[in-house]
């Protein structure tokens, strides 16, 4: 049995405060269980050298751990090389389901503040991240600052892994340590893979434990997508 009594296959329940911080286009507070996360977008009215005069715009990301987010107190403004990771992980999943060209040439900053981790921080900010980019989006287009929303499926992730010999969905930290395997998975609203994040930690494991914990992964992806579908049922209609 899990200590916090869910299922094997069930995610931890998601809340989502939106508009959270005053200043920022889009914003929210995550919390999946027990891991919370303040998630904004914020606008920049330029790109990187490398899209400058193409036409297109940039999603970027930056991630960070408050102090006493875990368990022991760890080092404020230090960019570890796991922080560097997770904030080209989001942002890469981010740019998977954005029509760049029509963004133009701006770029939006997804920044991801953890203030609770109890396993799953970078799935958590890739919810929140997508949640924070829609509503900073959405609001550039009622400001007339772009012509058309340039979201282009939704997207979702989660964690899984073989725990005590069982597959089980979205881990907490302390699974997450007694995991033989564990999995970071990004899908999209229509079901296609945008990350998978696997490794072995104690045993190996075989295709068909691959297939069953991407099978499992789905599984709370489309759970997570159902709460997006019904956060933007007013924006997005896709």
């Amino acid at each position: 049995m899990r200590k916090d009594k869910r299922n094997l296959d069930e995610i931890r329940q998601i809340k989502v405060q939106r508009n959270f911080i005053k200043y920022a286009e889009g914003s929210c507070f995550i919390e999946a269980g027990n891991t919370k996360v303040i998630c904004t977008a914020s606008l920049e009215k330029s790109v990187p050298h490398f899209l400058k005069g193409t036409g297109s715009g940039w999603v970027t990301a930056e991630y960070s751990m408050l102090p006493r987010s875990t368990q022991t107190r760890n080092l404020r403004d230090r960019v570890s090389s796991r922080a560097f990771e997770i904030q080209r992980l989001i942002g890469r999943a981010l740019r998977s389901v954005v029509n760049l060209k029509e963004l133009g040439e701006k770029t939006i900053w997804i920044d991801c503040d953890v203030v609770c981790a109890d396993g799953g921080t970078r799935t958590t900010s890739i919810i929140g991240g997508f949640i924070a980019l829609v509503d900073c989006l959405n609001k550039l287009l009622n400001e007339g600052i772009i012509k058309t929303l340039p979201i282009k499926d939704f997207l979702g992730a989660t964690s899984v892994g073989i725990w005590h010999n069982q597959y089980i969905l979205d881990l907490t930290y302390e699974e997450d340590v007694e995991a033989d395997v564990d999995m970071n998975i990004v899908m999209t609203g229509k079901g296609e893979f945008v990350e998978i994040q696997g490794t072995a930690e104690g045993k190996t494991f075989s295709k068909k434990d691959l297939d069953n914990l991407l099978s499992l992964a789905k599984k709370g992806i489309e759970e997570i997508i159902d709460l997006e579908r019904n956060l933007f049922k007013d924006i997005l209609n896709f």
